[in-house]
């Protein structure tokens, strides 16, 4: 009894607490998990669809569910069982973190529990090189949220893979992205790629939460977020501080950390898809076509292609160098066996005399079109920015750099920027392209006056300048240049510390590539 009265206690004052530090309303809580929630759900939906979990679901799945059977309990209970868990990070609970273990344990029920069949085949990869790298296991929960442990999955503005990263991080993290392979799509390399994330943010923030966080959103927006609270660095209490999307990846983040360990007592059981759990790989370093393999081998192609997601085109462009496929253990001595006969396999189909590969296209990385948003065309205006054209449509900077391929900050006059926005809001944005400066900017409360442009003229075809922003970290800004580092940046301008960027400096920028 005495034990029910405590947690009673701290229900109390963590709703206290949540109320009195981050204000929280019932539009705020709707808002965020709305946020989170699309993308969640987008991501579970392309789920279903790989090969391994169609099977599954062909064989062994009911969605009718006697809802007396779906279990809901109290707050207390949720705060008790959440206290309960060994976890370095802090594991908060709130309303919106209710919502996600409602959306988890009671909405989509199916679809979490094809997840959790998935989780038996990812996660003790991931917790082997998450160990490996010092770094809480944990935090391999995050790929839920991120992508809902689908290595295909394609978030609105590109992010790609089981720990969705941008073209840009993916390349600063040594993942190859090009016409034939995206490791971002592997597993295994983009949770190496990951873990460094993750330790290099910590090295920022010391805080576990704070790094999810920036995960999530990038270390200049936490940073923004902690100046403005006066130097605070706790989450809760930089909350409303934080991009609105990020209010919500943590306590979906939560959520996710408590139904993947009590999701019995909710009546979730797994479904295990026919992916074979014991699988190895082979470096190979020739050519080859996942057909030639899939045949002679009596493998299904889409099995395989599961597998073995990064190759965009069924190839693995090993000639010269090394790349692995991943295939069931029990083929693995048939594969080397049969190794020349597989490779030798109607390679005249698919690769040239000289076993290069027939008619390559050697194009520069193509953004993905996002879903579940409706496409407009606006046309640069003399002196327009980035800033002006995401805050007038409601997007990131990001986003628009992403959409259009565009490197740093420079546009040009005449420009024709693709910009997406939510679906049915079309209306709403569809007359800015033809309204004065004045015009949008009252559209959106801002003063008329106009803020000096941000230039990154280049000096000539190997050099920039680009002016520091208030806000900006070094990493920021060697991201927005493919194969910048920020150790590049802090030798060309003789710069002792990264703390010593001040808004309203000129920085000179070496380009790659």
């Amino acid at each position: 009894m005495f034990r029910n009265i405590f947690l009673i206690a701290i229900l109390l004052l963590q709703i206290i607490d949540c109320k009195a530090n981050s204000n929280f309303t019932k539009k705020d809580s709707i808002r965020f998990y709305n946020e989170v929630n699309e993308s969640f759900q987008t991501n579970l939906d392309s789920l279903i669809d790989l090969w391994y979990v169609k099977n599954a679901i062909k064989t062994d799945y009911n969605s009718n569910y006697d809802s007396s059977l779906i279990p809901e309990f109290s707050d207390s209970v949720y705060i008790e069982r959440l206290q309960n868990l060994p976890s370095i990070i802090e594991l908060s609970y709130n309303k919106i973190v209710r919502n996600y273990i409602h959306v988890y344990t009671k909405k989509r029920r199916e679809s979490v529990e094809t997840m959790i069949g998935l989780a038996d085949y990812y996660f003790p990869k991931i917790e082997e090189i998450f160990e490996s790298y010092g770094i809480p296991t944990e935090l391999k929960y995050m790929a839920i949220i991120e992508s809902a442990l689908n290595p295909r999955a394609v978030s609105r503005v590109g992010a790609t893979g089981m720990w969705q990263f941008m073209y840009g991080t993916a390349r600063m993290y040594d993942l190859t992205v090009n016409s034939f392979v995206d490791e971002r799509r592997d597993p295994i390399k983009s949770a190496h790629a990951a873990a460094l994330f993750m330790k290099d943010l910590y090295a920022m923030f010391n805080d576990w939460t704070l790094v999810i966080a920036a995960y999530n959103c990038g270390p200049g927006n936490v940073n923004k977020a902690i100046r403005r609270s006066g130097g605070k660095r706790d989450f809760w209490e930089i909350y409303y501080r934080l991009p609105r999307e990020t209010r919500g990846y943590v306590p979906a983040y939560i959520a996710a950390t408590y139904t993947f360990n009590y999701y019995s007592e909710h009546n979730l059981n797994p479904r295990y898809p026919e992916i074979p759990i014991a699988t190895d790989t082979i470096m190979i370093s020739d050519n080859l076509h996942l057909k030639q393999v899939s045949e002679i081998l009596d493998l299904p192609l889409k099995a395989l292609r599961d597998l073995n997601p990064q190759y965009k085109r069924d190839i693995i462009p090993a000639k010269g160098t090394q790349f692995p496929i991943t295939i069931p253990m029990n083929f693995i001595d048939v594969f080397i066996d049969l190794q020349d006969s597989i490779f030798a396999y109607k390679d005249s189909i698919y690769f040239n005399a000289d076993n290069t590969i027939k008619n390559p296209k050697h194009s520069y990385y193509v953004p993905q079109p996002p879903t579940n948003r409706d496409k407009l065309i606006y046309t640069v205006k003399s002196g327009d920015n980035l800033g002006y054209i995401s805050e007038w449509y409601n997007v990131r900077i990001s986003d628009i750099r992403y959409w259009n391929n565009i490197r740093g900050n420079m546009i040009r006059v005449g420009q024709k920027l693709n910009i997406y926005v939510p679906k049915g809001t079309v209306s709403r944005y569809s007359n800015i392209n033809n309204l004065s400066f004045e015009e949008k900017q009252k559209r959106i409360g801002k003063s008329t006056a106009r803020t000096e442009e941000i230039k990154t003229e280049p000096i000539d075809n190997k050099y920039v300048y680009y002016k520091v922003r208030y806000g900006d970290t070094l990493w920021e800004i060697a991201k927005k240049y493919s194969g910048v580092t920020e150790n590049d940046i802090m030798k060309l301008n003789n710069m002792t510390s990264a703390k010593s960027l001040k808004a309203g400096q000129y920085i000179k920028i070496k380009l790659k590539g």
